[in-house]
């Protein structure tokens, strides 16, 4: 969460975490700008360093080696990390439109966004060629390609499409890697058989003539067939079609040619040149509207450079530098960009060539340097110094205006009791965006201005109503809200009860007007976006400023009274089906201390957004005897509660529980919620604790859960079914973790087995 005092004033938004809004996280993160707040949108939660892609292709370099980390880099720059992808800007209201969520606000925005090979006028380049960007789906592709590669036999032909820097890098790299795959598995490296296509009469057009001379040599040396003056007109899945005649045949196609720009920011109404990519001036702001700034390939500069990584990285420091200028209102610094500089061209073994300018040269000592420049590069971004908190709420110099400071100074005098609620017409508006749904036995709703709503129990049926409310864990108010409201229908499901209605109680954190209002409308779309495909309504409910963002929910469910799951319903013999994997407490806590990676804090994440409702109907299909939800006890806390209300013994394979990514590694460095130890008292209700207390997993089943999966007795010829039938509908880690026994005479009920 962010760690800051002062109220929000202005808002900058990141689009994209390219090379150059690495270095302008980093640099928020060493030099806090009070009362600005920053949000990265990015649809890659690791974004890969160009320079490194080649190594690791050809096998170099783990993933995390030549990725760097956005969750824990935002987290240190005090920043939202929304992980969604920009469809339009609305540069007359400053809204970003995502894919996933409700418009976002800017008072500024940078966008880093990168571009992609051009592919547009080649038809069956996006279905059947390797892309190189955007590259998370080039590496899911690329460990296709290996298998394919594993699993073939004979001659296998790959053709790669680019005569540039990156393409003649990748297919040396590939070559090297996919060699080394098939001598490992004892199979004939030489059946790769590798061409090398361009559209121009030579290679590496933006290189000197000694660096094109090493490049063919090595070429030539490594068998990679070199087709020059090749205009690819299409892309098959066996050929690929070139200068409208001719087919070159090729099981795989590696596609690696000029830039093109995304379609979006010439569609939104920013300034482009002829290829579509944004025009800034000098000091990289649009030269059409002062409030966005544009680096990297999608920016097109006064004095064009090729789109290269290394110009992104240089771009950086001047990029964060104007962001803290153009907020402050002070006068902006202009980029310069070199005119020559050192490229060092990898040759896919541990070896380079360098270049620069007229001059050229190459080795393994080149190779040694690039490797330590760029790991050196990525410990900036991926070992982050501690920092010292300062909550001051002072607003930097220049970023409130006289309007903003007015309305801010009141903070302090905030009331309470009925005070302390949201304003009228704050409330007002946010209910006018939000959507209405009606159900007939909602008989007054939010849409009345009635001091209750009013609902109708149909004949046959009961009740069932429960309520959490806890603190917000991320800073993004839309997920918050969508997680809060399905850990809250969690407690309707493990009953057996459909949702009927909900009741909201948010708490926003003090602030400006515009701001409140956001706040409180992206909680509550959150929710209602959890909600709706459930059927329930929300009804009302209340709001209130406070110091830190908050949610809770009333929800209420309708069940036939002979068909709810009672935690008493457990008999010996079944069997115990967990439908979600646990791990959210030892990941949060890990989020908070930016020890957890930025993908398994994703993950959990979308674990938490998977609704239990659908798991519920299959449970019931095969005749649960009893149900809960696992959440803040943790699992052996409400296994406890069964067990004890059914009066029988249970059995927990402990290496049958199924885990988030990343939650063993952090609860083995000892990252635990703070939560646990308070869970850990029910240890006295394991009858082996001396051996189980041995297992690295042991502290996992005490790990308080946010929006956990249900957990049931099946009776055991029913239970493989069950979990065959949950896996396919999207429960993919289902599955039988434990069996239900005769009490016994033991004090302790639960059992692990190892």
């Amino acid at each position: 969460m962010q760690s800051s005092g002062a109220s929000v004033v202005k808002d900058l938004i990141l689009v994209g975490g390219g090379h150059a809004h690495v270095s302008v996280l980093r640099k928020f993160g060493m030099q806090p700008i009070p009362g600005l707040r920053i949000t990265l949108i990015t649809r890659d939660i690791h974004t890969p360093y160009s320079g490194m892609l080649p190594g690791y292709i050809a096998g170099h370099y783990e993933y995390d080696e030549c990725h760097i980390d956005l969750g824990p880099l935002t987290r240190f720059a005090n920043a939202r990390l929304y992980h969604d992808e920009v469809t339009q800007l609305d540069l007359e209201n400053k809204l970003v439109h995502v894919q996933n969520r409700p418009p976002i606000s800017y008072d500024l925005i940078s966008i880093n966004s990168g571009s992609r090979p051009r592919v547009i006028d080649v038809p069956g380049a996006d279905e059947f060629a390797l892309v190189a960007k955007p590259i998370d789906v080039f590496l899911q592709r690329w460990e296709k390609l290996q298998r394919q590669v594993e699993e073939s036999s004979g001659e296998f032909k790959i053709v790669v499409v680019g005569g540039g820097a990156g393409g003649v890098e990748l297919a040396l790299s590939a070559q090297l890697r996919l060699q080394t795959l098939l001598s490992s598995n004892q199979d004939n490296p030489k059946r790769l058989k590798f061409s090398l296509l361009t559209q121009g009469s030579g290679i590496l057009s933006t290189h000197n003539a000694g660096v094109q001379k090493r490049f063919m040599k090595v070429l030539t040396e490594r068998n990679i067939e070199l087709l020059l003056n090749h205009s690819v007109t299409e892309i098959s899945q066996d050929y690929v079609s070139v200068n409208s005649d001719k087919k070159v045949n090729a099981d795989a196609c590696i596609f690696v040619t000029n830039a093109s720009a995304p379609k979006w920011p010439k569609q939104s109404g920013l300034d482009v040149d002829g290829e579509g990519f944004i025009s800034v001036n000098d000091f990289l702001q649009s030269t059409s509207h002062p409030e966005v700034f544009a680096v990297g390939d999608v920016a097109s500069l006064p004095d064009p450079r090729p789109k290269s990584g290394v110009f992104a990285v240089r771009q950086g420091p001047v990029l964060a530098k104007n962001l803290i200028f153009a907020a402050t209102n002070q006068s902006l610094t202009k980029y310069r960009a070199q005119k020559n500089f050192l490229g060092l061209i990898s040759t896919g073994d541990k070896y380079a060539v360098a270049s620069r300018g007229s001059w050229s040269w190459q080795g393994e000592w080149l190779w040694r340097a690039k490797d330590w420049i760029d790991r050196e590069f990525m410990k900036k971004f991926n070992v982050l110094p501690e920092m010292d908190s300062d909550d001051s709420p002072n607003f930097a110099t220049g970023l409130a205006d006289e309007d903003a400071i007015k309305e801010l100074s009141t903070l302090a005098m905030r009331c309470g009791g009925c005070g302390a609620k949201v304003g009228s017409g704050i409330l007002a508006r946010v209910m006018q965006r939000l959507p209405v749904h009606q159900r007939d036995d909602v008989l007054i709703g939010r849409d009345s201005p009635d001091d209750s709503a009013m609902l109708a129990v149909p004949a046959g049926k009961v009740m069932v109503q429960s309520i959490d409310y806890f603190r917000a864990f991320i800073d993004d108010a839309y997920l918050f809200g969508a997680i809060a409201a399905n850990h809250a229908l969690g407690d309707l499901y493990a009953m057996g009860a459909e949702p009927q209605s909900v009741l909201a109680l948010a708490t926003v954190p003090y602030g400006r007007e515009k701001i409140v209002e956001e706040s409180l409308y992206e909680l509550l779309a959150g929710a209602l976006k959890t909600l709706e495909p459930t059927g329930a309504v929300l009804v009302g409910g209340h709001s209130a400023e406070g110091a830190e963002l908050a949610f809770g929910l009333t929800v209420n469910g309708i069940v036939d009274p002979d068909k709810v799951w009672r935690k008493q319903g457990l008999r010996a013999g079944d069997k115990l089906i967990l439908t979600k994997p646990i791990g959210t407490g030892t990941l949060f806590a890990a989020d908070m201390r930016r020890k957890a990676k930025g993908r398994w804090v994703d993950n959990a994440i979308n674990a938490m957004l998977h609704s239990n409702q659908q798991a519920a109907h299959c449970l019931q299909k095969y005749n649960a005897t009893s149900c809960t939800d696992v959440t803040g006890f943790g699992l052996v806390g409400h296994l406890v509660e069964m067990t004890r209300a059914s009066n029988v013994d249970a059995e927990i394979y402990i290496d049958a529980v199924p885990v988030l990514d990343g939650a063993k590694q952090t609860v083995a460095a000892g990252i635990l919620s703070s939560l646990q130890p308070q869970n850990l008292r029910l240890r006295r209700a394991i009858e082996n604790i001396q051996l189980a207390s041995q297992h690295l997993d042991y502290p996992l089943l005490f790990d308080p859960q946010t929006a956990g999966g249900l957990l049931a007795g099946i009776p055991a010829d029913h239970a493989q079914q069950c979990v065959k039938e949950l896996n396919e509908i999207g429960y993919a880690d289902a599955c039988v973790i434990g069996e239900i026994k005769q009490t016994s005479d033991a004090d302790a009920p639960i059992k692990i087995i190892i």
